[in-house]
């Protein structure tokens, strides 16, 4: 019997299994976010000064681009939204505006992503300061059999999940991948 739960416990102790509960996801949710990146799917608004059919709704497509009027393909992935409103406003002033004055605001964030012990797994909105929590919640809740104590998230780009504890103050950004796992007790 001994055996056979240390066997189990050297299972659950292999690579991959150490818990993060510090870092950057943990930051109180009255913090600020400051330093977003533009990914695929993100949705923005174009504002150009006195030319509304320069203006705007445009969304980042499979590329990693937006396709502005007139300009064409801007890239956006990695890049703060005012970084490309910078390069779409230098743009327009090389021959096609005298002294365009350009603005660009996020209007949707790609969505996040929920599965396993959950009541409805799926694709949801992402919201600014959102919690695992909060996603969770979005997802119905958790099941009768769901780990209330850890949960798995792949972040946007990555090839592997890394696994968190469960607080209140756990972030999510858009793209990401929670799975919530199952207890075994």
């Amino acid at each position: 019997m001994l055996l056979c739960v240390c066997a189990l416990l050297a299972a659950c102790g292999g690579k991959g299994a150490e818990v993060i509960s510090t870092g950057d996801r943990y930051v109180s949710n009255r913090a600020v976010v400051t330093d977003y990146r533009l990914g695929i799917g993100d949705k923005v608004r174009l504002t150009v000064f006195r030319e509304p059919d320069m203006s705007g709704d445009f969304t980042v497509g499979p590329n990693g681009t937006v396709a502005l009027p007139l300009i064409g393909a801007t890239p956006a992935v990695g890049r703060r939204v005012e970084e490309v409103a910078a390069d779409a406003q230098a743009r327009y002033g090389d021959g096609y505006l005298r002294s365009p004055q350009v603005n660009m605001e996020v209007t949707g964030f790609r969505p996040f992503f929920i599965l396993g012990e959950v009541t409805a797994p799926g694709q949801f909105p992402y919201s600014i300061g959102l919690t695992a929590f909060n996603a969770i919640a979005t997802a119905q809740g958790f099941t009768p059999r769901a780990d209330r104590y850890i949960v798995h998230i792949r972040r946007e780009g990555a090839t592997v999940e890394e696994n968190y504890q469960l607080t209140p103050d756990l972030r999510v950004y858009p793209g990401d991948t929670i799975r919530v796992g199952e207890r075994f007790f």
